[in-house]
Order: C-alpha cells, then structure tokens, then sequence
C-alpha cells in the first residue's frame, strides 16, 4: 500500500506481509529490502493495481523466525506445555537417605502425625468419666438474684416470730417485716408467713389472687401442718407464661388453677387477695405484694388484714352479716365477675359468714365498657361516688371521715 505526502511515497506494510517476506535463516535479504525501500525521487503516477495469485504458505513447522523471540513464540505454539502432575519435591526426597549422614528426609505434616502418635501412646490412659461423677445442678439452685449475694439466705427464725395484731386496731393496716432491720423497727409489722400462721386459725383451704408466683416458694411459706391443704391460685397468665405455671406446681399436686377471664385485649390480672377458710371462721387478706421472694424480701408492702369473720347461724337471711360499709356485697359482686365454676363454692362460703365487723370500703376495678349505673360500679368512679357519700354522711353525723380501701388495678383496662 503506497501513500503520497510532501515528504515522498511511502509504502506501508502490514507485520504479517513482512514474516512472508522475511528470507530464509542463513541467507541475505537484499531483495527483500529493496522491495520495502522508500522512493523519494519518483514522482507519483497512476498505475492499475495487479492482483497476483498468493503463494502457497509453507508451514509454521518450516518457517525460520528471523529473531529469537519469534523463534521461542513458534515453538510454543507447535508444541504447547502440558501439565503433568507429579510428586512432591518432598514427596520424592522423604524417603531418601543423605550419603555418610545417616539421616531421613520426611514430609512434615506426616512427621507431626507420627509424633502426636508416638505422645499419645506414651501417655497413660484415663478411665473413662461415670455419669455418676459429673456434678449435677441442683433442682432447688436459683439464678443470681439482683438483689445482691444475701437475697438467697434465710432469715433467722426470730425474724418470723408472729405477734396478734392490737385488737382496738379499726383499720387492720400493716406494713410487712424488712429484712435487714433491726427487731425494733419491724415492730408491729407482719410476714407472709405471719399471715398463714396457726396462730391465725387453723387452715383449711385457700385462695391465692396474684399476678406473679413463685409455686415452690409459696407453699414453702405455710407452716408444716398446712402445706398439703388445698390451694387455689387465679392468675391471669396465658400461653407460655401459663404453661411455665402449670409446670411450676407439678411437685405439688394440692394446688389448683383458675384463669382470670379478660374480655379486652388490655386487660391484666393484678389482684393480690387472700381468702382463707378456717375452722374457726373467714379471713381476707388485700396485699400490694406479689407472691415472690423479692416482694417479701427488702420492700415496703403493705397489706390490709380483716378480723376473723364467725359462721352466721344456719337459716339466717341472705342480707344478714353485712358491714355498715357494704363490704360483704361488694367482695361478693368482685368474686361473681370472674365468671369462674371455681369461685361459686367461695361464694357460697361467704354468705355463711358474719361480715358485719369491717370498717372498710371496697373499691374493685375489673376490665370492660359500663353504661349507666354500672359505670359507677367499679374504678375511679366507683371511688368518687364512695368518697362523695363518705362525706356527705360524716357532714350530717359530724364524725370524722372513714377509711376507703381502694384495690386500684385489681383487672385494668379501659373503662365507659
């Protein structure tokens, strides 16, 4: 191919023309570089291009490469490397043994084996570990308790020694026993275990109202003479909570349970209510702790305790052993609101009992939508309407007001 310029006739030529036109190894390539020389003096001229018929190419195998790089590409593509597996240089060399030394060439991962082998087999030999020899976790061990490393420890037995509560007290109020305290301050205030005490009345049955349980630890809190008396605990616990309950009272098989029936998705089972059946007679007992340790153990609580109610005489009239402050009614209304089979042989045990001793109102909250009248049935209602009669009467009497006792959150949930 020629081109025209001001410099000349250039002829240009491509790298493959210029191998076919390479001469042979060992020759001279005077005529080959005559037909690639630059002619400066001709002036450019039109001639027709002749097509020539193209020699037959020899083959790769035949040409000679007019330097050694070219050479070294040729080969290569005639006879591409092959890959050949083969052993190791270690492979080879492991087994063979120097001259006049004496030692062995080995591969090292191989070497290692063997003496890990050699060592283990020098070691003397363990017998193997008895199931009987693994120290097994208690069943009774507790989780490390936040309340610090003395939360597990008993207390003293003087701790729980019981005292009669003041028989002139009108209200029945009590605080519970601190641990930790010294005895002068935890005067004239209860435990749990003071609750259920003999000297009480001598326990037939009860009923646990509660939100929080610790099974095992509650029926640890009666006295031995009363542990196997019938229990039964109403909760409000669902699902998995529930079935963790349930799983709780297996080793005991005097407890029984009741589910608190919610009928809003935001109701919640707070209530904390003894009732305790005697042969003397019945007790209730309003806690504001629940029935675990931590709640008995270094926090204040309170807990409102009623006399010992007497059976009525038998034919006597339903309206008959009610309180001034309507107490026995309303505790009555608040059982039947749990809609429970469970409860009606409760119920039915009150009405037999002379309430006419307590001094205090009742105020339940249960979960549900109230028009008219019943709105004042339950909740803060219910207690503006005790407080706004309270008032009116202490007025007219001109006796000092009286004590309300208000179970605020018994079974919470939006109320109309």
């Amino acid at each position: 191919m020629s081109l025209d310029s001001h410099h000349g006739k250039w002829t240009i030529s491509s790298s493959d023309d210029e191998d076919e036109l390479l001469p042979p190894s060992g020759t001279t390539g005077a005529s080959s570089r005559q037909t690639a020389e630059i002619s400066h003096s001709s002036p450019p001229s039109a001639s027709p291009v002749t097509l020539k018929a193209e020699a037959a190419r020899t083959p790769v195998s035949s040409r000679s490469v007019g330097s050694e790089a070219r050479r070294t590409a040729t080969k290569n593509q005639i006879n591409p490397v092959r890959y050949k597996t083969s052993p190791s240089l270690a492979g080879k060399r492991k087994n063979e043994v120097s001259e006049g030394t004496g030692w062995a060439l080995s591969d090292s991962d191989e070497d290692d084996g063997a003496v890990k082998q050699n060592n283990q087999a020098n070691l003397p030999k363990r017998a193997p570990l008895k199931p009987e020899t693994k120290k097994l976790k208690a069943e009774s061990e507790r989780p490390p308790s936040p309340h610090g490393r003395q939360y597990y420890i008993d207390e003293s037995e003087d701790f729980f020694e019981s005292c009669t509560p003041r028989l002139d007290d009108t209200y029945r109020f009590y605080l519970n026993k601190v641990t930790g305290l010294d005895r002068e301050y935890n005067s004239g205030a209860l435990h749990i275990r003071d609750l259920l005490s003999p000297l009480f009345g001598t326990l037939k049955e009860s009923v646990q109202f509660n939100y929080c349980f610790d099974i095992a630890w509650m029926v640890k809190q009666f006295p031995p003479e009363f542990r196997d008396r019938p229990v039964l605990i109403i909760h409000g616990d669902k699902r998995e909570a529930k079935a963790r309950l349930l799983q709780q009272a297996q080793p005991f098989p005097h407890v029984r349970f009741c589910q608190a029936k919610l009928d809003i998705a935001f109701g919640t089972h707070h209530t904390k209510m003894m009732l305790l059946w005697y042969e003397e007679g019945f007790r209730v007992i309003i806690l504001t702790s629940n029935l675990i340790r931590a709640d008995w153990y270094q926090k204040t609580q309170g807990m409102w305790m009623s006399p010992l109610f007497p059976r009525l005489p038998e034919g006597s009239r339903p309206s008959a052993g009610e309180s001034p402050t309507f107490f026995k009614r309303d505790l009555l209304e608040y059982l039947a609101s749990y809609r429970a089979p469970e409860l009606e042989e409760w119920i039915q045990r009150i009405k037999e009992h002379d309430l006419s001793e307590t001094r205090v109102y009742l105020v339940a909250s249960t979960p549900g939508r109230y028009v008219g009248p019943d709105m004042e049935r339950w909740g803060h209602l219910r207690l503006r309407k005790v407080k706004n009669a309270r008032m009116l009467s202490s007025v007219c009497a001109g006796s000092r007001g009286g004590f309300v006792l208000w179970r605020h959150q018994t079974r919470r949930g939006p109320q109309r």
